[in-house]
């Protein structure tokens, strides 16, 4: 007989005392008939050869009268006849436990149910569905700070960055709002005095302005653009070096003051001001180089045709330069939170990005586009009423008139606003992304669980 489990029909395995292949039932012991006496058994064992009239003929000799098929009542238990035998023990508890039955036996209540007005429903209520509740299916992730620990989708990358703000309010909100602030006294002071007295604009919005003048225009706009856009620079950098440290503290669950977030990312602050300008002066030169010609030939005497060049080169050194940005783009955090040497720190997000650009762009873009609608919401109002106490909104939204203190300072103040709302969003999100990479690369997901306290990964590791 073959000991191998697997499937049968009922009633197609040979009985016990039956050997494989007999053709029929094996003989009762208990009717009448079936013994042969002693005296009928002698003469054989006397001479084994000799027949033996008296003896049974091997057929069994059943009764006529057989009960009908699949009406055999149920074995009896050990009390006697009438009552049933014991139920067997319940398994005990761990992986592949069944459920208790339900109504008709088929299964825990609900398993299998019929649905309202319709066929069979699986994992209706009543028990847990395949997958969850200890039928073995995969455990949830850690979940020890604001996102769970494992790969992350787009949508739980944004949540991650608005729970860390909504969460640590105190310290996020603090931190973005000090250097908001601090920023916009500054960029409000240099327009005010140095900027406001030092340039002229009109000539861009005058028809019959010269060739020179319109340079100067263009000159002194980049010029006042440029030095709002460098400390506007400064005071992000800042913000994401604070900000790096609040979100990853955030990940494990544990809080950080304003203090300790400036202690910790104080040591590194000088480096990240390094990176910032490198990535700057890498973008700005890549494009340099591909209006380099055109200008060349503009200076040569064919200022048409090399107009049409440097715009050529420019759209194809841009595409270059956005490539190597988003490469570059998870530097900061590596360099932050890694304690990385610049260039280490770059190649890190090189390393990180490989194989994964047009997500990482993609989600970067995203983040970008909800934070720029955000202060865009909150800035215009402010502008438009810093304009109507300055002299008019007409004269704001023509480009012309002298914007005076009124507006710079209410501007400002929406400037402040928004700031304090994007700058957690933009951070958090690059410190996610970043997390994110590593554990999908590295897994990442086993240290900072480690780091959490976590149980069943091991002892604490702090310092992961």
């Amino acid at each position: 007989m073959k000991d191998t489990p697997g499937w049968a029909s009922p009633g197609s395995a040979p009985s016990d005392g039956q050997e494989p292949g007999a053709s029929g039932p094996a003989e009762p012991t208990d009717r009448p008939g079936t013994a042969q006496p002693a005296d009928q058994a002698a003469p054989d064992q006397q001479n084994p050869g000799a027949p033996n009239p008296g003896a049974q003929s091997p057929t069994p000799q059943w009764s006529k009268q057989q009960p009908p098929p699949a009406q055999w009542s149920a074995p009896t238990g050990p009390g006697g006849p009438g009552q049933a035998a014991p139920p067997p023990p319940p398994p005990g508890p761990g992986w592949g436990t069944q459920p208790p039955a339900g109504p008709g036996g088929y299964g825990p209540p609900g398993y299998g149910a019929p649905g309202p007005g319709g066929p069979p429903v699986y994992g209706r209520p009543g028990y847990p569905a395949w997958g969850g509740g200890g039928w073995g299916g995969p455990p949830p992730a850690a979940k020890p700070g604001v996102i769970p620990l494992r790969p992350l989708g787009v949508g739980e990358i944004l949540d991650g960055a608005v729970s860390t703000m909504r969460t640590y309010w105190r310290t996020v909100l603090g931190i973005s709002l000090t250097v908001a602030v601090i920023t916009e006294i500054v960029v409000v002071l240099l327009q005010g005095f140095a900027l406001k007295d030092g340039t002229s604009t009109d000539a861009l919005n005058d028809p019959s302005a010269t060739l020179s003048e319109l340079t100067r225009a263009m000159g002194d706009a980049m010029l006042n653009s440029g030095v709002v856009f460098l400390i506007s620079l400064i005071g992000t950098i800042t913000a994401t070096a604070l900000l790096t440290t609040v979100t990853s503290r955030a990940v494990l669950g544990k809080p950080v003051t304003t203090g300790e977030a400036w202690r910790d990312a104080r040591s590194q602050l000088l480096k990240l001001f390094g990176l910032i300008f490198l990535l700057l002066l890498i973008t700005f030169g890549v494009v340099l180089v591909g209006a380099l010609p055109g200008i060349l030939v503009a200076v040569a005497g064919n200022s048409e045709a090399g107009t049409a060049l440097a715009v050529l080169g420019i759209l194809g050194t841009g595409v270059l330069a956005l490539w190597l940005m988003v490469r570059f783009s998870l530097a900061s955090p590596a360099l932050m939170l890694e304690k990385q040497s610049i260039v280490k720190s770059m190649s890190r997000s090189a390393k990180l990005v490989r194989g994964s650009w047009w997500r990482v762009f993609g989600i970067q873009l995203l983040a970008m586009i909800i934070a720029n609608i955000i202060a865009v919401i909150i800035v215009i109002p402010f502008s438009l009423f810093g304009a109507a106490l300055n002299g008019g909104v007409t004269v704001f939204l023509n480009g012309g008139g002298d914007l005076g203190w009124s507006y710079l300072i209410v501007s400002g103040i929406g400037s402040v606003i928004g700031s304090m709302i994007t700058f957690p969003i933009t951070a958090g999100v690059t410190v996610l992304l970043y997390i994110d990479q590593r554990i999908r690369r590295e897994a990442l997901d086993l240290d900072l669980a480690r780091a959490a306290g976590v149980q069943g990964y091991g002892p604490d590791t702090p310092g992961s």
